[in-house]
């Protein structure tokens, strides 16, 4: 979840929106690197029935990713990152 407040809090203080249709998870350091964690299979699921077209995940839960089968997540567009800077420029829009 943190990468999910630092996201709003960001919108906040930029008074620039997020994705409506994008989706993230993700635990971040002090120093804005993003970490993987557990439970993605059904973070993921969940997010499909609730119609996210975009993902973001760090890097390391791509593995998780390949449990899935490929139908359930079709249409789902998956973004793996490293840092929180990146998590912003994908997730807030222009």
């Amino acid at each position: 979840a943190g990468v999910t407040m630092i996201t709003s809090i960001a919108s906040a203080f930029t008074g620039r929106k997020v994705k409506s249709f994008l989706g993230m998870t993700g635990e971040i350091t002090l120093r804005g690197q993003v970490l993987p964690v557990g439970g993605i299979k059904e973070k993921i699921l969940a997010a499909k029935r609730a119609g996210l077209k975009e993902i973001i995940l760090c890097w390391q839960n791509e593995k998780d990713i390949e449990d899935i089968d490929p139908e359930f997540i079709k249409g789902v567009k998956f973004h793996y990152v490293k840092t929180m800077q990146q998590v912003l420029e994908i997730a807030l829009v222009p």
